[in-house]
């Protein structure tokens, strides 16, 4: 398992400092669903480094 969290986290694009669940896909997943969100690697740069994971926010990015 450890190898493959070094090797998402590589290409994992969270900003957010400190984020326990980074290169660990299948736990940031579930976390933001539980949380009515999608994960920051759904959206554009500009985006993710707002924080707001919102399917609002997502639709908005890409409309």
């Amino acid at each position: 398992m450890k190898a493959c969290v070094k090797e998402n986290s590589k290409n994992c694009t969270c900003t957010y400092p400190g984020c326990p669940r980074k290169g660990v896909c299948c736990e940031c997943i579930a976390y933001h669903r539980k949380m009515n969100q999608l994960p920051g690697c759904f959206f554009p740069p500009e985006v993710e480094k707002t924080y707001d994971r919102s399917i609002k926010a997502f639709i908005k990015a890409y409309s």
